[in-house]
């Protein structure tokens, strides 16, 4: 039978069918209000929350103690009629668990059903910045978590980077700020340095230090400063002295710790610090 013998425009049918789709959705959206909440963050209830962290709490049957909220800096909510509840380190199921128990203690309902959506993960990650070649937040995967595992997922430090990297977060509700010695990390006697980072940590590679060297340098201009280097070693790095230089004649500008830059003439045994300039002089010969 066509559409012709029905008597009915396609257009018409067309929105006969759109009509049907809303009542069903509007069918479906009645029974989900009659059923108890399903939270999405279920698929994956170990989560453990941290600071930073947005959820919505719900309780089946009492939509006004529905609440969004998100998980201070002490790992804790206020939450109505039970006030502060510390929730940090907690699972999205024991969190939920932990709601419920104390509504129930407080007289305030009888088994009560609590369901805990994570709307917005920040607690649980680490941001990587600075001179690493691949900066950005990066997951906590494990509880047990280290330093260079999270240095290895920022694809480890350029070729600029220095040496240290600064930890900073927060630990035991107090700011915490540590330097660590990258290669160290690597080192057995130095693993108590590989420490075990938290939610909301941020780790920050530096620029690595630099020295100048100009004058009779066979290639002037600014260099990293490698470990322990001497004199010598930053004049190696500048291609050492030309022809008319000579090592022997070098002149160092070192800035001191009231801002004054004083002229040294250094041992080629010295060491190189941060920002220092190196002038090679002409022989004179």
């Amino acid at each position: 039978m066509t559409q012709r013998h029905l008597g009915l425009p396609t257009l018409r049918i067309s929105q006969l069918l759109a009509a049907t789709s809303l009542v069903f959705a509007g069918l479906t959206g009645h029974a989900q209000t009659t059923a108890p909440v399903q939270a999405p963050s279920q698929a994956q209830p170990d989560y453990p929350l941290g600071a930073g962290d947005s959820i919505r709490v719900q309780v089946f049957q009492n939509p006004d103690l529905t609440i969004e909220t998100r998980v201070s800096e002490n790992g804790s909510i206020t939450y109505p009629m039970i006030g502060a509840v510390d929730l940090g380190g907690l699972s999205i199921a024991a969190a939920g668990k932990k709601i419920a128990d104390a509504l129930q203690k407080g007289g305030f309902i009888q088994k009560p059903q609590v369901n805990i959506v994570l709307l917005q993960i920040r607690g649980n990650q680490v941001a990587v910045l600075g001179q690493v070649n691949r900066p950005g937040r990066f997951p906590l995967e494990t509880a047990n978590t280290r330093l260079s595992d999270m240095l290895a997922n920022a694809g480890g430090a350029t070729a600029a980077g220095a040496d240290i990297a600064v930890v900073a977060g927060v630990r035991n509700g107090q700011p915490f700020r540590k330097q660590i010695d990258i290669p160290s990390l690597f080192l057995a006697e130095k693993q108590q340095d590989n420490i075990v980072l938290q939610g909301g940590d941020s780790i920050y590679v530096d620029r690595a230090p630099m020295f100048y060297i100009y004058g009779e340098a066979q290639h002037p201009g600014s260099f990293r400063i490698d470990r322990s280097m001497t004199v010598m070693q930053a004049l190696a790095q500048g291609g050492g002295p030309t022809t008319r230089g000579s090592e022997k004649r070098l002149r160092l500008h070192r800035k001191a710790a009231d801002g004054s830059v004083r002229q040294i003439e250094p041992k080629l045994t010295d060491p190189v610090l941060p920002n220092d300039v190196i002038y090679v002089k002409e022989s004179i010969f």
